[in-house]
């Protein structure tokens, strides 16, 4: 099996990717070959609605999007981490999203296992992290789970709290981790 991490924050080893590396634990654990995609070392423009897609399947714009289109179709799981931004998802995070249209008329990503991780300071959570489960299920992928730490500076979600009663935001992270791996191998049990 095959897990895909994306942390969408330009912040460079900040609270998302403490977060979605942490997510990406329990596939490690299991010994699933993992990926990891920053958008801090990446390039992906917005889609600038040329329309090509509709006619050749495939998009135009000559960017790091082009590798994250191949590690997603290998891949057999997602995890999908944004930061808050003015009570939303990155502009980071919202142009993998866009760009992402091109891979619908096909339904790459349906079926894919997916997990989402939201870093915030205080408010914003929920709206993040409904818009990103929105995105997967319009793509047909099966949520696991989603999960919130909470952590302004970086590096204060290593003992920041969760979205859960209870939870810290590590262990949320993990938490949704360890989901993604169970109902993927569920899934694939029961493969015909």
């Amino acid at each position: 099996m095959k897990l895909l991490g994306i942390a969408c924050s330009p912040r460079k080893g900040g609270n998302t990717e403490i977060l979605v590396r942490e997510a990406m634990q329990p596939a490690q654990e299991a010994g699933w070959d993992t990926d990891l995609f920053l958008l801090s070392e990446k390039h992906v423009g917005p889609c600038d609605a040329c329309g090509s897609c509709f006619t050749t399947g495939t998009c135009v714009i000559d960017d790091d999007m082009q590798e994250l289109y191949q590690l997603f179709s290998d891949a057999d799981a997602v995890i999908f981490g944004s930061p808050v931004y003015f009570g939303n998802v990155s502009a980071q995070a919202k142009a993998v999203m866009d760009r992402t249209f091109a891979l619908l008329p096909r339904r790459s990503l349906q079926d894919k296992v997916v997990g989402v991780i939201v870093a915030t300071r205080r408010v914003g959570a929920v709206q993040a992290r409904s818009l990103i489960t929105s995105f997967c299920v319009a793509h047909g992928m099966i949520v696991a789970g989603a999960g919130i730490g909470y952590g302004r500076e970086p590096g204060d979600v290593l003992e920041g709290v969760g979205g859960a009663v209870n939870s810290t935001a590590l262990s949320e992270a993990r938490s949704v981790g360890t989901r993604v791996v169970e109902l993927a191998r569920r899934l694939a049990v029961n493969q015909p």
